[in-house]
């Protein structure tokens, strides 16, 4: 009988073969053809998936952070406790920095994805959905905060959000740069949060 085919499972590989070029070389450099041989397939299965590059970045994005999503799942629920909003702030920043291999990878693929958006509407209409429900999930934890007294009351939640956003930014910038190290990038983050969850109701 003929081998079945994983479809969800193929797409995956192919994502994952979209990474490692990506983050070799940036996505303009990933054509169709290379990704089917990075992935170990024929053009042709590729363009049973994919229609067109953009379509295959599409998909791997959001991939991307899906993984992203699981690590920070099991980041918090790996700690003592229910979550606190400064909790779930703390671990999903501290995804969004280069650290390791598999976030330096995802946060490469995400720098070629944001250069190719700046001439594309449709990625770029892509890309400033992300941004806008990253800022509002971030704005979502600072109210509670706020309603909890962990963060004083004047503060912004969506100002304070997109700082979160601007500094993590900055920081992956200088971690991927070698100006400032893994280590160091997460202190930042760290000092940031003391500084914001100051509170009456901080602990």
């Amino acid at each position: 009988m003929p081998k079945r085919v994983d479809h969800e499972e193929r797409r995956r590989q192919i994502a994952q073969a979209l990474w490692r070029i990506a983050a070799a070389r940036g996505l303009d450099g990933a054509s169709l053809r290379d990704v089917a041989a990075e992935a170990g397939i024929s053009l042709g299965q590729l363009q049973h998936y994919f229609t067109s590059k953009d379509d295959m970045i599409v998909f791997a994005l959001g991939h991307i952070e899906q993984l992203a999503q699981q690590r920070i799942r099991a980041r918090i629920e790996a700690l003592p406790g229910a979550p606190t909003p400064r909790v779930v702030l703390r671990e999903t920043l501290a995804e969004m920095l280069p650290l390791d291999e598999a976030s330096r990878t995802g946060y490469l693929v995400q720098v070629s994805y944001f250069i190719r958006a700046v001439n594309d509407e449709r990625l770029r209409t892509h890309a400033q959905e992300g941004i806008a429900a990253l800022r509002a999930f971030f704005a979502d934890q600072l109210k509670t905060a706020i309603a909890q007294g962990e963060v004083s009351a004047d503060r912004d939640p969506d100002r304070e959000a997109a700082l979160l956003i601007a500094l993590t930014d900055g920081l992956s910038a200088a971690v991927l740069m070698e100006y400032d190290t893994a280590q160091g990038a997460l202190a930042l983050v760290d000092l940031h949060l003391a500084r914001l969850f100051s509170g009456p109701g901080s602990a």
